[in-house]
């Protein structure tokens, strides 16, 4: 069944059907972005009340009603058990959920995806909103996902269709998550297939664009977060953008490294075993709802706080250290939860607190403070994330500040560049690398298949301007067909690659990061 899979797969490719499977993931896309938008409408909907329900339980918090309290405490306890016995049950919902769709699209993992579904749904749920500081991001990318390999199996496509549907879901999994479905379909290509794709390309557009019209119907169209209209910066403040590049760049290195350090710790704690682990942060929530509860949950309200309110320096300083530890604390115990939404709060308090800063060097600075703390999240994102095109659209789409496209660029990549100097590395790259060597359940029962890959010759890569003879592939590969514009070309020996070229490989899914490397756009120092 599989090798006739295969091959109806190769015949799409140097024949007319092409345009036909265009099509054909298109309207698969639409119906992804359908069922992931209501699976993360609900999702988004339930956290959002539990912002709501928060505060007022602890409005109500008092010694006269301290059996109320208590009640509540026997609560956290019971979350505490739930997320570990979900996480035991179904390891791949632990965490962030974008390295394991990352694992996946690398042939290093594979997931159940109803399983997945579930545990993730009511994991993330328990998990935020009980204060836990995670954002709802990664989660969403993971849910879509999930869905979008449950459509796949239900229609029993190939598995190279599977891992483009499953692409599809993991962007529009983002774009529902945040209204925001130019940056799904960027965040596609930069994080998630880390190459342009006419095939990616159209379902994760119409996945993404579907799944944001659809979140749209029950969240409105207005932007995840309210900056009002902000002014442009002028061109002669751009020197304090590049430091607010730099100085973000080294928060972003201290945020990766916090979170592995809290990962480390608590895999070393032998005390916090089984619903302990947990249990810390969820416990920790609560004190911290009595004297600091601007840190709990994901935080996007913070960031509303930040623009309208007038935080000194001093208590900026604490509620960024705070939930730089906190966050760290939340995702090292395991927990269902992803770092996207925190990440980008953390990045608004880093740039209100450079703009408090900027005021020595001009007394300008002080009236774009919330164009800093808008810079700020898409500089962070970059650091941390590595993907500065992803981030500045993202933040763009998330604040309505389509005219501050060139600001958002230059502080972006200048965080970028500053990270790369220091030889930082993409958070989820890393967390990828931390699961699969500490966590060796994922691993288990791994059945390698062989599957159609399409793949660009970068410019520069090893396989660029080479003979198809002369390149080491990866053993018992096979190239199928290559793609130059418009013109296709049956492979030998004597076929020379040029950057640019599209071509189609038959692979083992283990071997699947090898042949990227041999692929990949090289860098020239």
């Amino acid at each position: 069944m599989e090798q006739t899979k295969i091959i109806t797969a190769v015949s799409i490719f140097g024949s007319g059907r092409s345009r036909y499977f265009r099509l054909q993931l298109c309207i698969e896309g639409i119906i992804i972005g359908i069922i992931a938008g209501l699976v993360i409408s609900a999702y988004r909907g339930l956290l959002e009340a539990s912002e709501l329900l928060r505060p007022w339980l602890y409005k109500h918090f008092s010694w006269a009603d301290w059996p109320l309290f208590a009640v509540y405490c026997g609560f956290i306890l019971f979350f505490a058990f739930s997320l570990y016995w979900l996480v035991k049950k179904e390891p791949l919902s632990a965490g962030s959920g974008i390295p394991q769709i990352k694992g996946i699209l690398l042939g290093k993992i594979h997931m159940n995806w109803l399983s997945v579904l579930l545990c993730k749904f009511v994991g993330g749920v328990i998990a935020i909103g009980a204060g836990l500081s995670l954002g709802r991001e990664g989660p969403s990318v993971q849910l879509g996902a999930a869905l979008a390999q449950g459509i796949s199996r239900g229609r029993k496509r190939s598995r190279m269709e599977e891992r483009l549907l499953l692409t599809s879901g993991a962007c529009a999994g983002l774009a529902a998550a945040f209204n925001a479905p130019l940056a799904g379909i960027i965040f596609g290509f930069e994080e998630l297939y880390k190459n342009f794709s006419p095939l990616v390309l159209m379902g994760t557009a119409a996945a993404s664009v579907t799944a944001a019209a659809v979140t749209a119907i029950f969240f409105g169209e207005t932007p995840v977060f309210h900056t009002g209209i902000l002014p442009v910066l002028p061109l002669i403040m751009y020197g304090l953008l590049f430091l607010l590049g730099v100085f973000i760049a080294i928060l972003g290195i201290v945020f990766n490294a916090s979170l592995f350090k809290s990962m480390n710790w608590f895999e070393r704690q032998t005390p916090l075993k089984k619903m302990w682990k947990p249990a810390l942060p969820l416990f920790t929530a609560v004190v911290l709802g009595f004297i600091l509860p601007q840190i709990l949950g994901g935080g996007n309200n913070l960031v509303d706080v930040l623009v309208k309110g007038n935080y000194g320096l001093a208590f900026l300083c604490i509620l960024y250290v705070g939930k730089l530890l906190f966050t760290a604390m939340s995702f090292g115990s395991g927990v269902p939860g992803g770092i996207f939404l925190p990440m980008l709060v953390l990045g608004a308090l880093g740039g209100s607190i450079f703009s408090h800063l900027a005021v020595l060097l001009s007394t300008d600075a002080a009236f774009y403070n919330t164009n800093f703390i808008v810079f700020g999240m898409a500089a962070y994102f970059a650091a941390v994330v590595k993907a500065p095109v992803t981030g500045s659209i993202l933040i763009m789409e998330m604040t309505g500040s389509f005219q501050h496209m060139l600001a958002l660029i230059c502080v972006s990549m200048t965080a970028y560049v500053i990270t790369d100097l220091l030889k930082g590395k993409p958070i989820y790259d890393s967390l990828l690398t931390h699961s699969l060597r500490n966590h060796p359940k994922i691993k288990e029962k791994l059945h390698y298949k062989r599957l159609l890959l399409e793949r660009i010759v970068g410019n520069g890569s090893t396989a660029d301007g080479k003979f198809v003879k002369s390149i080491e592939w990866p053993v018992h590969s096979l190239i199928v067909n290559i793609k130059r514009g418009e013109d296709e070309i049956i492979p030998d020996g004597q076929t020379r690659l040029q950057s640019g070229d599209y071509i189609y490989v038959l692979i083992h899914e283990n071997q699947i990061e090898k042949l990227q490397d041999i692929l990949s756009e090289k860098n020239i120092m």
